[in-house]
């Protein structure tokens, strides 16, 4: 039977696992799809960092590396056997078990999280029928956020650890603001989770494997499979989030080249240690695109019109489109460092706080009513009255908070005005700096040479 008769034969339907499917592997294939998610992630760093230098250089058109092997495959690990190799330098006032100890925390959480990602169907594994997903909990997703949590302890203890004031703010800057945008990532996930009804990663793939039909009228409306369509806000913003958990372009702040020299990494050499430090940033990229595609895009099944070939979500060919789509997502990430500037800071934090916080919870609010509204036993008319009442109230908050802030940006306004009437008639007023008047410009070149005549006049013993 050739290869075209095989594929002809496959099933239509994948074999989607569940939570029952999990724990009941041979010790031998767990070390094995732990040892191929370690390795994988390895080798995309090497294949993200040449990646990114190549896609950036060709946006900024310049070549990028291209001497070290073909295409300059071989740079990233040219340049990862040079900070391996290099020697390790500690400054004497660091903390060093916190200076050492702060790399490990900020990367290890990172390759945790992607063990509960799924990348593909259940397949038939050195005669083992096994998901081509490491484990997954009824709660997986929080396994996720709680690994995003403690990354950043990484961050910060590494600030601490070097007690240097630059890395200490940028260690603060880090903790205040992944709890900004760790807010904001959680409320995203609401709306998924109350379409899926689970929080298994392998439950909410399930969910998106067919699309859905919304009655209403006694009308059937079809509904999109994937939530990035169905739930496109949340998906809109789980997106602007990632880019501030990831510390990324236009997010960096953490790190903040131009006003922190490196942020929390300054103190760390060119060496091993700051290799893992950045190892843990591309990793943090995978994960978060890989929850993206699990939560958003369908997970590993294909998109379309590939999805209408019959075996396209079978056996081994989901990893393919699982990693295509992690490809298009890191692609975005290069694209936004490469053409957005980095924001204030208080930029950042009012961005997290007064537009996507307050946007989730209304977004959220209507989902939860359309969900209702699906409902049998829901009473459509209460629903669409406490829908109504609710819309109201955000209206009426929304008015209010409205009027206040324009009748403090007209105050601060009348203020600026009478302050610069001030000055205007008055310079010194305001307590700025204002150059004595006895300045050469002020007088011209008589007053300089009568004060060089005076000068010359007064005896040499005198005071």
């Amino acid at each position: 039977m050739n290869s075209w008769s095989l594929l002809a034969a496959a099933p239509a339907e994948p074999a989607l696992p569940s939570l029952d499917d999990f724990g009941k592997d041979p010790i031998g294939i767990i070390i094995l799809k732990a040892a191929v998610i370690f390795i994988v992630l390895m080798l995309g760093v090497l294949f993200g960092v040449w990646f990114e230098r190549k896609l950036i250089s060709r946006m900024q058109n310049r070549y990028g590396p291209n001497r070290a092997g073909k295409f300059g495959l071989l740079q990233s690990v040219a340049d990862g056997l040079k900070m391996g190799l290099k020697e390790d330098l500690m400054p004497r006032t660091v903390d060093k078990v916190i200076y050492f100890i702060a790399p490990v925390v900020l990367s290890v959480p990172a390759f945790m999280a992607f063990s509960v990602i799924p990348m593909g169907p259940k397949v038939n594994m050195f005669g083992v029928e096994t998901p081509l997903q490491l484990t997954d909990l009824p709660v997986a997703v929080l396994l996720v956020l709680a690994m995003a949590s403690i990354g950043v302890y990484g961050i910060v203890l590494a600030g601490w650890g070097s007690r240097s004031p630059y890395a200490m703010l940028g260690g603060l800057r880090a903790s205040a603001q992944v709890v900004s945008y760790e807010i904001a990532m959680g409320l995203s996930f609401v709306g998924v989770f109350l379409f899926a009804g689970t929080l298994s990663t392998s439950g909410i793939v399930a969910a998106q494997a067919k699309g859905t039909t919304f009655s209403l009228g006694g009308l059937d409306i079809p509904m999109p499979s994937w939530y990035m369509i169905l739930l496109l806000p949340s998906f809109l913003i789980y997106i602007v989030t990632m880019l501030g958990e990831t510390n990324r372009v236009p997010f960096d702040l953490p790190e903040g080249e131009g006003e922190l020299v490196g942020g929390f990494q300054t103190e760390y050499s060119n060496s091993l240690k700051f290799a893992v430090i950045m190892l843990a940033e591309y990793v943090n990229v995978f994960v978060v695109s890989a929850v993206s595609i699990t939560l958003f895009m369908g997970g590993w099944h294909a998109p379309w019109p590939i999805s209408l070939w019959d075996g396209a979500n079978t056996g081994y060919w989901p990893l393919l489109w699982f990693f295509g789509k992690m490809v298009l997502l890191f692609a975005f990430f290069i694209w936004c460092r490469a053409s957005l500037p980095r924001v204030r800071y208080d930029q950042l934090m009012a961005l997290g706080w007064k537009i996507l916080i307050p946007v989730n919870l209304a977004w959220i609010l209507l989902v939860a009513t359309m969900r209702a509204l699906r409902l049998d036993t829901a009473d459509r008319t209460a629903v669409m009255i406490l829908g109504a009442v609710v819309l109201v109230g955000c209206l009426a908050i929304w008015l209010r908070f409205d009027t206040v802030l324009q009748r403090r940006r007209e105050a601060k306004a009348e203020q600026v005005e009478a302050e610069f009437k001030t000055l205007e008639a008055e310079p010194a007023a305001g307590g700025f700096p204002v150059p004595p008047l006895d300045l050469p410009h002020y007088r011209g070149a008589t007053a300089v040479e009568a004060r060089a005549n005076t000068t010359a006049e007064v005896p040499s013993g005198s005071n």
